[in-house]
């Protein structure tokens, strides 16, 4: 599983020109599942996520996790991110698990994850989505799980 996580002052997805989920400030997370990716994959994925310390304490260090800086968690499937780039011209895309494998280990991203934190937006998976966000920093951090 890779996840590309954007620490930000708002976001939001919007899908055909409607509100689908937002945040406030919190984290931008955006995941792929591949080959071999399970449950157990997903919930260490949520975990260190919820818990990763890269919002700022009182005196400007990184020291507070997402739940400790009371932020929102919005999710967006993005199969792109298992992009291999190393030959040719066109990514390609064969490290992503199947469309149904990715959707139900996206479904349970969203499941697991609310029940470890309080605010989870999502976008929808497949879905051709349009995503606005302020990043905060900027801190952006690719994870693999």
């Amino acid at each position: 599983m890779k996840c590309l996580l954007q620490r930000v002052q708002e976001a939001q997805v919007r899908i055909d020109d409607q509100l689908h989920g937002s945040i406030s400030h919190g984290l931008l997370a955006f995941i792929c599942a591949e080959h071999g990716d399970t449950k157990e994959t997903v919930e260490r994925a949520v975990d260190k996520i919820l818990k990763l310390r890269i919002f700022s304490d009182e005196d400007g260090k990184m020291n507070l996790s997402l739940s400790q800086s009371n932020g929102g968690l919005l999710v967006v499937s993005q199969f792109t991110l298992a992009a291999d780039t190393r030959r040719g011209n066109r990514p390609s895309f064969t490290n992503a698990a199947t469309p149904a494998v990715g959707e139900a280990l996206y479904e349970y991203f969203l499941e697991y994850a609310r029940t470890q934190h309080h605010d989870v937006a999502s976008g929808s998976f497949g879905a051709n989505m349009q995503v606005h966000l302020i990043n905060d920093g900027p801190v952006t951090i690719p994870m693999e799980f």
